[in-house]
């Protein structure tokens, strides 16, 4: 558990790194609302494709050397990005930021195969609980990634943070091929070679599971438009402009990715197994989706002037940022209790021979929220900047009470 958990941390770190500086970098570089959001879909577009495919591969020929694959590709991926964003030509540069996030999304196979990992050496009464170690190493890695981000821009300028990607994830193969052990063994228990949509056919076939993937996809859509706007709307509303270097807006919009990180890991990493035992795994993910749609409707609303000062906040001298602050809490709260009792949940019910594959399934859906999530949100922005936000309430809300009404029988 260690050892792959080390694995899917050091790899988010570096995905923490670049996920915040998107969005501006290609703002900077001259990009439209709608080419934004391209720029971010494009690697849930590949991952779309490719999620269900390494899964499928990993049930046949085993969970290491997928991640050895994936881990590879996503250290060339970033030097690809730090490569693209020393460029001064800026359609160059935005041609090359898309080629590394596309190819960062073919080898994005690291999640799918290391919760299939935890499902062949865990008995399935703990399962919640060990995929909330996932989920925890999605915090912590948007909490030093964000940082190490903030740290590498100051001292290197525009290309540093994509190097230390590279660099981070290059060290993350190395352990990967010294140290992890295979889980599981295909001749075991092999499971049917089915094409790509035949897979997606069986697996939908199943009633809860396919319930289990449609609530993923709308929660993933939800938080997607959050995560690819809020740069932009935390800028707007409280006049701090746009910059991609170490000035007021980078490091203000990276301290927020910091806050959630932090407020995420704590739940992921301790609560979850209380509360699955407490709640159930169909109620607690239903209290997740209520908490997310309640605080993606309040954020467009909080506006103020200047930039986030913690001990200004802690005096609750600055209110609008306090209000953010407070918004965002309960945002984390409910994202980071949706994925560890849903993906544990959807492990039970999966067959031992399809882990992979139906995992998969279900990164898939997630990516195509993160498809269509981003270039809904980023084009809706432009024109109507609190559109995005009041939909994806809506619809995390919707999911809610979809999950307390049919999940639970």
């Amino acid at each position: 558990m260690l050892v792959v958990f080390l694995t899917v941390f050091i790899d988010l770190i570096g995905f923490g790194i670049v996920v915040p500086l998107v969005p501006m970098y290609s703002r900077h570089y001259g990009a439209s609302g709608w080419l934004i959001g391209v720029i971010i879909a494009s690697f849930s577009a590949m991952q779309f494709i490719f999620s269900p495919i390494w899964g499928r591969l990993s049930d046949r020929h085993g969970r290491r050397p997928i991640l050895l694959i994936s881990t590879a590709g996503a250290a060339l991926s970033y030097a690809l990005f730090a490569i693209g964003s020393g460029f001064q030509n800026h359609g160059l540069a935005l041609g090359v930021m898309l080629v590394s996030r596309l190819f960062a999304g073919a080898c994005g196979g690291n999640i799918t195969v290391a919760q299939a990992y935890i499902a062949d050496i865990t008995p399935p009464e703990n399962r919640s609980k060990r995929m909330g170690l996932i989920g925890m190493a999605f915090g912590l890695g948007f909490i030093f990634g964000p940082a190490i981000s903030g740290i590498a821009l100051k001292l290197g300028g525009a290309t540093a943070p994509g190097w230390t990607a590279a660099g981070l994830c290059a060290a993350n193969f190395i352990l990967t091929l010294v140290i992890l052990a295979e889980s599981w063994k295909p001749d075991s228990g092999r499971a049917a070679a089915r094409p790509q949509f035949a897979q997606w056919a069986h697996t939908f076939s199943q009633p809860k599971i396919g319930l289990l993937i449609v609530l993923f996809f709308l929660a993933t859509f939800a938080f997607s438009c959050f995560e690819s706007t809020l740069p932009l709307l935390v800028s707007d509303n409280f006049n701090l402009g746009i910059s991609v270097d170490e000035t007021v807006p980078a490091s203000t919009v990276i301290s927020l990715f910091v806050f959630c990180g932090v407020i995420g890991a704590f739940i992921q990493g301790g609560a979850i197994g209380r509360l699955v035992k407490k709640f159930g795994e169909p109620k607690l993910i239903a209290i997740s989706l209520l908490f997310t749609g309640t605080a993606l409707a309040l954020l467009p609303f909080i506006k103020g002037e200047g930039v986030l000062k913690w001990s200004a906040v802690l005096q609750l001298a600055d209110w609008p940022w306090t209000k953010m602050l407070l918004a965002l809490t309960l945002l984390s709260i409910g994202s980071a209790l949706t994925r560890a009792p849903l993906f544990g949940l959807l492990s039970n019910l999966a067959p031992a021979s399809e882990q992979g594959a139906t995992i998969g399934v279900c990164q898939s859906a997630g990516a195509l929220a993160r498809i269509v999530g981003p270039l809904f949100a980023a084009s809706f922005y432009v024109h109507i900047p609190m559109l995005p936000y009041l939909v994806c309430g809506a619809v995390s809300i919707l999911a809610a009470v979809l999950a307390a009404v049919r999940l639970g029988k």
